[in-house]
């Protein structure tokens, strides 16, 4: 599996868990890969528990930087994608940041609505801009 690919399957857990706010992410991932036989990539299920182990920073900074929107009004799915993109901006050294960003971009055209690419890369970027001088994408 690519990393797109696991990155795409991150962002179905991430989503589902949406829907799901009760269950923990290994619950989550245990009714997929019960339910739909699939198996979780090791990147997609360090990428989604990864996101649970800091939502409420990452919740933290999508409410910050996305302007005019409140958490309640964006999409299920431009909220996920930024949840999974903002925790791989913040917390993964793996990914540099502007393929972190293309990525999110790519989730939002094939997943979500026209203006969702564009509000996706918006906030992400607002987010990159902020980050402290010590966590840039070249440590």
């Amino acid at each position: 599996m690519t990393r797109r690919d696991a990155r795409e399957q991150a962002f179905v857990l991430i989503f589902e868990k949406s829907f799901n706010k009760d269950d923990s992410i290994d619950d989550i991932i245990k009714n997929a890969t019960e339910g739909r036989n699939i198996e979780v990539d090791p990147f997609a299920f360090q990428l989604a528990s990864g996101w649970m182990s800091h939502v409420d920073e990452i919740d933290e900074q999508i409410e910050k930087h996305s302007t005019k929107w409140k958490m309640n009004r964006i999409s299920r799915v431009a909220l996920s994608i930024l949840r999974l993109s903002i925790y791989e901006l913040l917390f993964s050294k793996e990914v540099p940041d502007r393929v972190a960003i293309n990525e999110a971009v790519e989730l939002a055209k094939k997943f979500g609505t026209d203006e969702d690419s564009s509000f996706v890369n918006g906030v992400l970027g607002a987010v990159m801009r902020s980050k402290p001088a010590n966590k840039t994408e070249n440590d």
